[in-house]
């Protein structure tokens, strides 16, 4: 597998519950893990991202890392099962920051939907999972 040009690394409080969330619940796999730097890089569909404990191996801080960690920032993941996966995470009683919606954005001269929903991982990371559902005229 080839990868993104773009894969982001979240630092985590703690590799074993955060491994667990994105591996059960949210169904990524593992491509590789070292487990005694709390590290892994995990794959959904093609979306590749990293997960790493804070404090284990090499630490990327910036500035203090209080929770919930990484505020402002919320991540777009392509998922052709948004539906199943919705149902999935509400069955796992994941905080669900945005409920499942269709929703259409303005994409130059015509508007591009998705159905989407947003949850926080156990660091409260936001993961916005989407799948394209075509486009249309803009709406004025």
């Amino acid at each position: 597998m080839q990868q993104p040009p773009l894969i982001p690394e979240l630092s985590c409080t703690d590799y074993k519950k955060s491994l667990d969330f994105y591996t059960r619940i949210l169904q990524f796999s593992v491509l590789f893990q070292r487990p005694e730097e709390g590290f892994a890089m995990l794959e959904r569909q093609g979306s590749q991202l990293m997960i790493d404990q804070i404090g284990l191996g090499r630490t990327w801080a910036t500035g203090d890392l209080t929770p919930p960690l990484g505020r402002g920032i919320n991540f777009q993941i392509e998922a052709t099962d948004v539906n199943e996966l919705y149902h999935r995470v509400q069955q796992n009683r994941v905080t669900i920051f945005l409920p499942i919606e269709d929703k259409w954005y303005r994409t130059g001269d015509h508007d591009t939907g998705c159905r989407q929903f947003a949850v926080l991982d156990p660091d409260g990371y936001m993961l916005r999972f989407s799948r394209d559902i075509g486009t249309r005229p803009i709406n004025e």
